[in-house]
């Protein structure tokens, strides 16, 4: 999630429920976020080749629709809810922004494919940086030795666009092992915060 989009969520409508709706039971929790940044290709450690055939494939155009299936599929177990309330006029604007571009994974999943598989966001910033805004493998695929392939495969595909630096940021309510992924990775920890969030119960 960009900087701008964090610090400014109400301009993508209300956050209230819509009249009639109940809000779902939820907890308050404190979050500690860290920010990762890989300064060079020559940096990445690559990861361990997945146990199953997988290829990361740009979405271009990419519809609404498709990005909300995607990133409510990958993102539900984690809490990604930053793009909620979002409506569909900014979300198709981002999305045919040139400097935003999503892919999905295809992987074999028993004896078929599947093209759902996993997800990744990249945007390019006026620093020439490009940040992982969202990356994550669906629950059927888990230990697969996925993870590690695809964020080497997105720290490559964010180079080879032209990235002076490649970053992102990862937080507690995130997978256990997303962290460990990405200092694994060769990623260096720039800055840590916490803040305080509201996590629906499920």
């Amino acid at each position: 999630m960009s900087e701008f989009d964090r610090k400014n969520p109400e301009k993508f409508g209300p956050a209230s429920p819509t009249a009639g709706q109940a809000e779902p039971a939820s907890i308050r929790v404190e979050v500690t976020r860290t920010y990762l940044e890989i300064s060079s290709l020559t940096h990445l450690v690559p990861g361990q080749p997945p146990s199953v055939s997988a290829t990361l494939q740009r979405i271009d155009p990419c519809t609404v629709d498709t990005w909300r299936a995607l990133y409510r599929q990958i993102g539900a177990p984690w809490h990604w809810h930053d793009r909620d309330l979002w409506d569909q006029g900014a979300m198709a604007a981002h999305l045919e922004r040139p400097n935003v571009r999503v892919y999905r994974v295809k992987a074999e999943l028993g004896q078929a494919w599947t093209d759902d598989a996993g997800f990744l966001e990249l945007e390019r910033h006026s620093d020439g940086s490009i940040e992982i805004a969202y990356i994550g493998l669906d629950q059927r695929v888990l230990g697969q030795r996925l993870g590690g392939w695809l964020v080497s495969q997105a720290v490559q595909t964010a180079f080879a666009w032209g990235a002076v630096r490649v970053w992102l940021h990862t937080c507690s309510l995130d997978a256990p092992a997303a962290l460990p992924n990405y200092l694994a990775r060769g990623f260096l920890v720039t800055r840590v915060e916490t803040y305080y969030s509201t996590v629906a119960l499920n």
